[in-house]
């Protein structure tokens, strides 16, 4: 097999590890793909260099190739998601001022509550509550909106929403731009390294599987280049699978502590990967189990089911028609181009392409191509149900 150079762009976060990994520890090599990777300073920056060729795939957050279908954000290219890279991975931090007046309230940052704590933020919040994300369409952006929603803020009206790129979150809060914020690992600990921050829920706290990256490349290439896009497929959903191996996190930490890749010390890198975070200056420690999955439960699997809950969600707050729009996502999240880049490692696949979101209570094993595969959680903090089949 010719080894193929492809180009890849990431942001500098944990869940850019499948790329990082692929390449470290051979899983592109044994492909024969040699991966060159790209950091990129920020979301439409990476957006951008896929769009126009700079790169032929991109770590990128789920709603992005799905906002760029809709044709919101003025993209300059549509995309195909291959696979999820990461489920989970967020962290919801206050400054500590903020922080202060809601333990004055009594509420004691537990690290589980989302209902809590969302009630907890709205009530100590003084004046509109500006929160910084990592970019307008992301993950980040849709779990804020339906929790403060869900808890009667009106949302998006009463949130000042701002972006930051996720390096300088912590400068963010600590120069007093921003109340609070939701970003991925590593930059929640080091606001709260810094000084500036306290962590207040994991992302999970909200929905408890939520694809958050996904391997985006642009429409038509994998159908252009059928061979060389199951490779990368593979090499990516390999380099997830050993991530979730428990035996190899410490390794991982080292390698996405390398200046090259993230440039942050693996302690830091541990909590996430771990689940394990000191939450505040004053070192109180809270634990996440799976705070951040890469492969275990289907992880990489691309529901078109979570798809249509995100396409429903940017629908709702830019006034375009919900029908339409999920329907157009359902198309972005190519599980077919996923199950035939797999079908040659005999994996257990889910029997069907779509579900029912937020319908897991509890890990359940669910109907597949070998009849051994076991979903993780999924639920929405507020037990709602997301059923495509019943959207209106």
């Amino acid at each position: 097999m010719n080894t193929v150079e492809l180009s890849l762009g990431y942001i500098p976060l944990v869940d850019a590890a499948p790329l990082i990994v692929a390449r470290e520890v051979g899983f592109a090599e044994e492909e024969g793909i040699a991966f060159d990777l790209n950091k990129a300073p920020s979301w439409s920056m990476l957006r951008d260099m896929l769009a126009h060729r700079q790169v032929d795939a991109a770590h990128m957050l789920s709603p992005v190739p799905i906002a760029s279908a809709l044709g919101l954000g003025g993209a300059p290219a549509q995309f195909d998601v291959l696979s999820i890279m990461s489920v989970n991975g967020d962290v919801i931090g206050v400054s500590t001022a903020l922080a202060e007046r809601m333990r004055d309230a009594g509420f004691e940052f537990g690290f589980t509550d989302a209902e809590a704590a969302g009630r907890a933020l709205i009530g100590a919040a003084d004046g509109p509550l500006r929160v910084g994300v990592p970019f307008p369409f992301s993950m980040h952006a849709e779990l804020l909106f339906y929790w403060l929603g869900a808890l009667g803020l009106a949302a998006p009206q009463a949130l000042s929403v701002r972006t930051v790129p996720p390096p300088l979150m912590a400068t963010a809060i600590a120069d007093g731009d921003i109340d609070a914020f939701c970003v991925g690992e590593p930059w929640g600990s080091i606001a709260v390294e810094d000084g500036v921050g306290t962590l207040l829920l994991p992302g999970a706290a909200i929905w408890a599987f939520a694809p958050e990256k996904v391997l985006a490349v642009r429409k038509g290439w994998a159908e252009d280049e059928p061979d060389l896009s199951a490779r990368v497929i593979r090499a990516v959903w390999r380099a997830g699978r050993w991530l979730d191996d428990q035996r190899n996190r410490q390794i991982a930490s080292e390698i996405l502590a390398r200046e090259i890749h993230l440039d942050v010390p693996a302690e830091i890198l541990d909590r996430a990967l771990s689940g394990h975070f000191i939450v505040s200056g004053a070192g109180e420690h809270r634990s996440w189990p799976e705070f951040v999955t890469f492969h275990d439960g289907a992880a990489a699997f691309p529901w078109r089911s979570q798809a249509a809950w995100i396409g429903n969600m940017l629908a709702a707050r830019t006034g375009l028609d919900r029908q339409a729009a999920m329907q157009a996502a359902r198309q972005v999240f190519r599980s077919d181009l996923h199950r035939r880049a797999l079908s040659s490692l005999s994996v257990d696949l889910p029997g069907a392409s779509e579900k029912l979101e937020g319908g897991l209570g509890e890990p359940q094993e669910v109907a597949s191509q070998f009849g051994s595969l076991i979903l993780r959680r999924d639920a929405f903090f507020d037990g709602r149900i997301f059923d495509l089949s019943k959207t209106e």
